[in-house]
């Protein structure tokens, strides 16, 4: 077996550099901490590049998806511009050998998973993205490239396994069973083959001496390749199906959840990477929203739950991940606690807290051997921090109780302008506060959202919605509309909330005939928009050609532009329904539809005129007192939700120093990420009736959202019931902290009725700018 060179130069300096050790405490697998994403992905190019020069030829396996972006372009980029003086002296600086560059045509590169069945031509195919990242884009040998053939393997000659499997489904169960007609024969035989051929992959990976270069992400299960939670360690390339966590991820790439639940997957098994012993295996994680999973692995003994944990017996095996993925372990936790001279009160809050919580004593009743029996509470009264512990877990209750008499608050005179990356995210954050915001007739409520979100709508609905209207287009029940004087036109603010008090007086009279009709209105207004006509006949020809358009794409293609537009403008009616219940027309509604949300893997960077401006205009429009931000840590949820915090960050730093007004910035979090207690600094109640409402006008308005097409790995369901579930924990969270007895004893009513709580973080414009500048940083460098 070929024997591979692990040395590494650039590990050496990247220790020195990030003043990071690669092994802590509890660790089992070295891990590499890098500041930022941007450096994780150059950090990763470098030590690729010093691993094919020291193994002139071997045997790699990188990976797809949005994880590798910036290792991809940092190869690309070293590769193409080798013998710039800039980039000599950059490389020279990592000890890459400037007179060896990589012949990239020298190496054998192996497919590390795909869809089954799946047509390697499809855009969202993982066949496609190696052919254009790595084979075109690192310049490989076609003829050294062993990708997986999941489309024709087990089809008849000339054939494709469309005639297999029409719908995409896959029932493994006939490897064990007798089929129960000529179809299922056909699929037994096809799958067989794939086995079959699996058997044969594995085989040609063995003949090749192992992988000496992988490169992998890690799932929301802990998955590597499709090695999903549960996977047996020495397991060697399969076909198998993924588990929910694993569909809802793909959700987005197959096209919804109805076709990527249940997927069938042909992977490389976890000992087909382990198969070489000297073979170096990198696992890349970026973000928080990683740090639960990268802990489990790192910090777990081997285990069939922790698929990861079978890299342990690698002396090649790394984790490099940047500070936000490394939030979680412990080791590097206690030593930044004991790197504080003083340690900050927010961090003594947060672990005093987490104790209170985790034996279930309220904060003023943990006593010093409950501190000292906590791994982190010990470091506090080591470093002398607990002398005085009654007065600091009393000033914690006291500031508990504050934040959540602030959230009951009467605020007056004050005008919000709230804003949303995509149409729902407000309701999912905090529409429980809003409920009782809009209450006060001094207040003045805008809402904004920044993109079209068009990549949330599937074409099912879609088509659903186009036949509505053709129907009502053919039974003349849009003449008498077409009969008033501009009532389509884009301009004409009356005709569009007429359309919505048409579906709501539909939803108050349980009438599903007039509820259709106002839908019907609202997508013949946006046909003419795209059409620029409002004649029938325009418009039914537009109809039937988006109709055929629709037919015409497979489950996860990019939409054309006019799909596009019509999907986003089906979230926009969404939302001014929404908004509509608490009497919002759409002159309080502002669509945004930015240019940097494009649908494509790697989405650019916002512009000043295209993405900027046009929010700094609104701003300059509304003139609020507090503008509300999806407030999410780093790399957390979508990266639309980042992106928009940067515009709204500099459009308020532009803004800023043009008023005399002292902004306020609440900051939010909804099904993506959550506050830490200690991370906010209002606590707003949230009552049955909040709940109620939550569930009832995410079902009424978001119709697009109701089958939960796009859901989260961490629920089966639509996006209000998991909104709602984390409200309700964070409820149980602070009254274990604070007792029930504050929220059932209380003098006021709404404390009393709480059976949840959100979470806001009030900022001033300092504090808020200062915290995009440090995101920044983390995701941009």
């Amino acid at each position: 077996m070929r024997k591979y060179n692990l040395s590494s130069a650039v590990e050496e300096i990247a220790i020195k550099e990030f003043k990071k050790k690669l092994l802590y405490p509890y660790e089992k697998i070295k891990v590499l901490e890098v500041p930022n994403f941007p450096l994780l992905g150059k950090i990763v190019s470098l030590r690729f590049i010093e691993w094919l020069q020291l193994n002139p030829e071997g045997v790699i396996s990188l990976p797809t998806g949005k994880t590798p972006e910036y290792f991809i372009k940092w190869t690309q980029f070293y590769l193409k511009h080798w013998d710039r003086e800039e980039v000599k002296k950059e490389l020279s600086y990592w000890g890459i050998d400037l007179k060896n560059k990589p012949k990239m045509k020298n190496y054998w590169f192996i497919q590390m998973d795909e869809f089954y069945p799946m047509p390697p031509d499809r855009e969202n195919s993982f066949n496609y993205y190696i052919k254009k990242f790595y084979i075109d884009g690192f310049d490989l040998n076609p003829a050294k490239t062993i990708l997986m053939n999941t489309w024709t393997i087990g089809a008849p000659k000339g054939q494709n396994l469309f005639s297999i499997f029409p719908e995409g489904q896959v029932d493994l169960t006939l490897r064990y069973r007798m089929p129960n007609n000529e179809q299922e024969k056909r699929q037994q035989q096809a799958i067989y083959e794939i086995d079959r051929y699996a058997m044969e992959y594995e085989k040609k990976i063995e003949n090749l001496g192992g992988i000496g270069f992988f490169l992998g992400g890690i799932g929301p299960d802990g998955h590597i390749a499709f090695n999903i939670k549960g996977s047996d360690h020495n397991s060697t390339t399969r076909i198998l199906k993924i588990n929910y966590e694993t569909a809802a991820a793909a959700s987005v790439d197959l096209g919804g959840i109805e076709n990527s639940r249940d997927k069938a997957v042909m992977t490389i098994g976890l000992a087909t990477i382990c198969k070489n012993p000297t073979t170096t295996a990198i696992i890349m994680a970026a973000g928080e929203s990683k740090a639960k999973v990268v802990k489990d692995a790192v910090e777990n003994a081997p285990d069939i739950l922790y698929p990861a944990t079978a890299l342990q017996k690698l002396k090649g095996a790394r984790f490099y991940i940047t500070c936000g993925a490394a939030c979680l372990l412990t080791g590097r936790k206690i030593k930044k606690l004991k790197n504080y001279k003083t340690i900050p009160y927010s961090e003594k809050e947060k672990i005093l807290v987490n104790i209170s919580y985790k034996l279930g004593k309220k904060i003023t009743e943990i006593k010093l051997k409950d501190v000292e029996g906590d791994i982190f509470g010990k470091i506090l009264i080591e470093k002398d921090e607990m002398k005085d512990l009654k007065e600091i877990t009393k000033k914690i209750e006291d500031d508990f109780k504050d934040r959540v008499f602030r959230g009951i608050r009467e605020i007056e005179n004050t005008i919000f302008l709230h804003t949303a990356p995509h149409h729902d995210d407000i309701m999912l954050g905090y529409l429980p506060y809003i409920l009782h915001l809009v209450r006060k007739p001094t207040n003045y409520h805008f809402f904004a959202t920044l993109t079209s979100g068009f990549t949330s709508v599937t074409n099912n609905y879609l088509t659903e919605q186009l036949e509505n209207l053709e129907k009502h287009i053919k039974e003349g029940r849009l003449n008498k509309l077409l009969l008033e004087k501009d009532y389509f036109e884009k301009k004409n603010v009356v005709g569009r909330d007429r359309d919505i008090y048409r579906y709501l007086d539909g939803i108050a009279e349980q009438n599903e005939e007039v509820k259709k009709e106002a839908e019907a209105r609202r997508m013949y207004r946006n046909l003419v928009e795209i059409v620029k006509s409002d004649k029938q006949e325009k418009i039914l020809n537009k109809i039937y050609f988006l109709k055929q358009e629709i037919n015409k794409a497979y489950p996860g293609k990019k939409d054309i532009p006019d799909i596009q537009k019509l999907k986003g403008m089906i979230r926009e009616w969404e939302e001014e329904l929404l908004w509509a219940h608490l009497g919002f027309s759409c002159n309080n509604i502002f669509h945004l539809r930015l240019g940097f949300y494009t649908g494509e893997i790697f989405t650019p960077q916002p512009e000043w005129e295209r993405d900027v401006k046009p929010f700094l205009e609104i701003l300059k429009k509304v003139n609020p007192d507090v503008i509300t931000v999806a407030f999410d840590p780093e790399g957390t949820g979508p990266d639309t939700h980042y992106k928009v915090l940067q515009i709204i960050a500099q459009s308020i730093k532009s803004y800023n120093s043009t008023t005399d007004k002292k902004l306020k910035i609440w900051g939010y979090r909804n099904i993506w990420d959550r506050f830490h207690p200690s991370e906010a600094n209002i606590y707003v109640p949230v009552s049955m009736n909040s709940i109620a409402i939550m569930k009832s006008a995410f079902n009424i308005c978001f119709g697009s959202q109701r089958d939960a097409s796009f859901p989260s790995y961490e629920y089966d369901g639509p996006f209000s019931e998991l909104a709602v579930k984390i409200m309700v924990q964070q409820g149980g969270f602070i009254k274990s902290v604070l007792g029930r007895d504050f929220f059932s004893g209380s003098e006021y009513a709404r404390i009393r009725a709480s059976r949840g709580i959100v979470f806001i973080r009030e900022m001033e414009v300092e504090e808020f700018l200062k915290e995009s500048d440090y995101l920044k940083n983390i995701m941009e460098a």
